[in-house]
């Protein structure tokens, strides 16, 4: 047996799909920017309760983060700073996502934030083993306009580092006719996508963002589990869904971790991934919920190496560069059996289109 082979499963290497920059910064990263900051008043002023009401209260300790990337320099040591955090976690690929024009209030233009936040990227990678791309996000309550400026940006910087385009925000506030030709627009122009479901509401809204949005990834999705008719959907269409339990206990969603649904849709067959979506306002860590899913559901490292296996497959990283993130999966976790007979089969999958 290798030393890969008897690595923990939190130091297995790991992909992450479903990360919010402004949902990921660290003490250290607060403390750089705001040199009296305590970790007393960080804990304070930075970390949710361990259980909100629901989503849109969660929300409400997003505004610190949020107020403080307004400007290039807290934008670049947030992301450099992400980069150091994704290493610590042994991961080795991460798609990061933001929405550009909420980092405008001090006279920034969506064109710099996008170009400072790559630059970041490219500068933590010269640091930190990690390869990295960013989905830029229109959020539910914008209009189409807003939605279209967010498309083009994604398909200005796809050669420098832009993956595709994301809707987040208030599913259960919000609909979804704003964003259907957006999306259209998006599938017309190769653009990859992704969509926030199932989370606040119910399986209808996988759904909805499966037949009307035409992704082919989803943002947790998890409450696909209420209809099997939505469960044969994702698997039909080969969908992939980012889970992100701890953040979906915090915010109410599920009453306890194995009350969690994320075993359920992995023995069904849909396919999944392991994120952490908010590791500041969660206060969370990747090998944290690979831990947590560990102890609670069972999960041996063939199943995590599986997960992020499908991640790769689902992500937004270029054809070409797949296959060497795919090796360095196996390689690295030890993990050497994968073809046709094996539980590490990558499906194929196009993880955008209508």
């Amino acid at each position: 047996m290798t030393d890969a082979q008897t690595t923990s499963v939190a130091d297995l290497p790991k992909v992450e799909l479903h990360l919010h920059l402004d949902c990921s910064m660290s003490f250290e990263s607060v403390a750089a920017l705001v040199p009296d900051m305590t970790l007393e008043r960080y804990r304070a002023e930075f970390l949710a309760p361990r259980k909100c009401v629901n989503l849109v209260d969660y929300f409400r300790y997003l505004a610190a983060p949020l107020a403080l990337l307004q400007t290039g320099h807290a934008l670049r040591i947030a992301t450099i700073d992400l980069l150091r955090q994704l290493a610590d976690d042994n991961v080795i690929y991460a798609e990061i996502r933001f929405a550009p024009h909420l980092h405008r209030r001090d006279g920034l233009r969506s064109e710099e934030v996008v170009e400072i936040v790559l630059a970041a990227v490219n500068e933590g990678k010269t640091l930190y083993p990690v390869e990295a791309r960013l989905i830029l996000c229109t959020l539910r309550p914008d209009d189409t306009a807003q939605g279209f400026e967010i498309l083009a940006l994604a398909e200005k910087y796809a050669a420098r580092g832009v993956g595709g385009i994301d809707l987040a925000g208030d599913e259960a506030g919000y609909g979804l006719a704003e964003h259907i030709p957006v999306f259209r627009r998006a599938a017309d122009r190769g653009i990859n996508v992704t969509a926030h479901a199932g989370e606040a509401t119910g399986a209808k809204s996988v759904e909805e963002v499966v037949t009307e949005l035409g992704v082919r990834r989803v943002g947790h999705g998890v409450r696909s589990i209420e209809d099997a008719a939505v469960i044969d959907l994702l698997i039909d269409h080969k969908v992939h869904l980012e889970v992100c339990p701890s953040c979906n206990i915090q915010i109410g969603v599920f009453r306890t971790y194995a009350d969690h649904p994320v075993e359920r849709l992995r023995k069904s067959g849909v396919a999944l991934s392991i994120n952490t979506d908010a590791r500041g306002p969660t206060d969370l860590t990747l090998r944290q919920e690979y831990q947590r899913i560990e102890a609670t559901f069972g999960w041996t490292r063939r199943d995590f190496v599986a997960a992020s296996l499908a991640a790769i497959n689902a992500s937004f990283l270029e054809e070409s560069l797949r296959g060497k993130f795919t090796h360095s999966l196996v390689e690295l976790s030890g993990e050497t059996e994968i073809g046709p007979s094996s539980s590490l089969e990558i499906p194929t999958t196009n993880q955008v289109r209508t």
